[in-house]
């Protein structure tokens, strides 16, 4: 489990979220690859660029939004996520 400092210490440290999160691809807290880990549950947790950006469900999605759940937002299934990240690339 987190503690309280490292929460607090990652929320003050956030970077721009890479192009794999923007599409949905990689869990912006963890870094866990949807992809290589297809059954992770992923939460919608903010938006960037019009797009949704995604959490682990659980202690990622609380980190990054306050919510174990995230947003009240159902995320776009992962093969189709993965395919608008190849068109695009």
């Amino acid at each position: 489990m987190y503690s309280p400092d490292a929460i607090s210490n990652r929320r003050h440290s956030r970077t721009e979220p890479s192009e794999e999160m923007i599409a949905g691809l990689v869990c912006i807290v963890c870094r866990t690859d949807y992809r290589a880990a297809p059954d992770t549950d992923a939460a919608v947790v903010s938006h960037h660029s019009d797009k949704q950006l995604l959490a682990c469900a659980g202690v990622c999605a609380r980190m990054a939004s306050g919510s174990v759940t995230g947003l009240a937002e159902t995320p776009p299934p992962l093969a189709e996520r993965v395919h608008r990240y190849e068109a695009e690339h």
